[in-house]
């Protein structure tokens, strides 16, 4: 494929479908992959990653071909729009790629480009890792009893933009229906309303599920907690549920539990090899995310939920600042870091890049590359363990020795080195 103003590298190869239906991929020792610096700190971050990761990969035996695409404010100075179809077409040809921070306005302006690339793509799963690092100063008094995977469902919920503006005829259209046609009467205050529809279908709530129980199977993990507030939407997110449940009875067999069969059929002695499904009360599980953190494994909720859960999640093992991500599809992967672009600081290479960082090791693991993505890991938590840390994690530790973005990325190289 020709792309209007990106080239491909010459030195690598393109990852391809292994098997069409499981997605499974066929990742060469040399693979092009796209990256989106992104918008502020980007700049620092981005190259950060890049550097971390090429020492990773070229320690295990092989080697990353960069793709630099664009998208929110430098596609906008080179394509004059915001999200350009070379780099979606790039990500979708390339299957695997990783973007730092992009900016949204709050209330006005252009779309969320995160979420439209997640959409464009269908990258239906925003799969978040929530993990302690030693070192890293932390607001709770056990922050090493944190270690969750989060699945957001990534293309449903309120976040399918079905909304409409107060003072619109549409926004009328809809509520005379809702009225008139639904009988929905003395719900919908007087005056100026903003209305949205909240999907949720077994379709996506299913494949969804499916990705994390088989997740916690082929990672020996203990549990998928299904998070929902059925209690009062019964009919979206009671639905995701029981849908989850049906999968699980469905598709699994013995491998995978329910807490009810766990007790009834094992006494809770969960055997060896199976996952139990279990459910919470969004609610409720934001606050047992805090008190009964080691019962908690995989988590698999619907869009909004999952927003708040994986945030909270992360500022328990030390804020967005080092907190991963990645979107995952049916044969294609996005990675990203959680936190925003904090644009007054781009350019100062002094930001913490670790979230970008550790969202490449997602990528990683995605590729199959587990080797490099445990050093990758082992080799951030060194440095950070040593006192080398940036400015935001230097100001709450003592006699520690502040590094620039760029000083952070060569001490973690140094330490893959001596690790590798």
């Amino acid at each position: 494929m020709s792309y209007d103003k990106v080239t491909v590298p010459e030195e690598g190869e393109a990852i391809s479908l292994a098997d069409e239906e499981t997605g499974e991929l066929d990742v060469p020792s040399n693979p092009v992959i796209p990256i989106i610096h992104g918008d502020g700190i980007g700049s620092d971050v981005g190259p950060a990653a890049q550097q971390v990761l090429d020492a990773a990969a070229e320690a295990t035996g092989r080697s990353i071909a960069w793709m630099r695409v664009y998208a929110g404010s430098a596609a906008r100075d080179m394509y004059g729009e915001n999200l350009p179809e070379d780099t979606v077409s790039a990500i979708r040809e390339h299957r695997v790629a990783i973007k730092g921070p992009l900016t949204t306005p709050v209330g006005a302006g252009f779309r969320s480009l995160n979420v439209a690339l997640r959409k464009r793509l269908d990258l239906y799963a925003n799969v978040r890792a929530t993990y302690y690092l030693d070192g890293v100063p932390s607001p709770v008094t056990n922050p090493e009893a944190m270690d969750m995977v989060t699945f957001r469902e990534n293309t449903e919920d309120v976040y399918a933009g079905i909304e409409w503006e107060s003072g619109t005829d549409e926004v009328e259209q809809v509520r005379e229906f809702v009225e008139a046609e639904m009988g929905v009467d003395d719900i919908i205050h007087d005056g100026p309303v903003g209305i949205g529809i909240k999907p949720i279908t077994e379709f996506g709530s299913k494949r969804l599920i499916r990705e994390a129980i088989d997740y916690a199977l082929a990672n020996d993990r203990d549990s998928v907690t299904l998070v929902h507030k059925g209690n009062i939407m019964k009919f979206t997110e009671g639905a995701f549920r029981d849908w989850g449940y049906e999968l699980a009875d469905e598709e699994y067999g013995e491998d995978v539990l329910s807490e009810d069969a766990l007790w009834e059929e094992h006494d809770g002695d969960q055997p060896d090899g199976t996952v139990v499904v279990k459910d919470r009360i969004a609610d409720n599980m934001l606050q047992q995310v805090l008190t009964r953190t080691e019962d908690y494994d995989v988590i698999a909720t619907m869009n909004l939920n999952g927003d708040y859960f994986s945030d909270a999640a992360g500022a328990q093992i030390g804020g967005l600042g080092i907190a991963p991500g990645i979107n995952r599809g049916h044969g294609r992967a996005l990675a990203e870091p959680v936190h925003g672009s904090a644009p007054k600081y781009a350019g100062q290479d002094k930001v913490n890049p670790t979230a970008m960082i550790l969202s490449g090791r997602e990528m990683l693991e995605y590729l199959g590359w587990s080797d490099a993505a445990d050093l990758v890991r082992d080799a951030v938590e060194e440095t950070i363990s040593s006192g080398k840390v940036t400015y935001d994690l230097h100001r709450q530790i003592e006699g520690g020795e502040k590094l620039a973005t760029s000083e952070f990325a060569d001490a973690i190289v140094e330490n893959i080195d001596e690790l590798a």
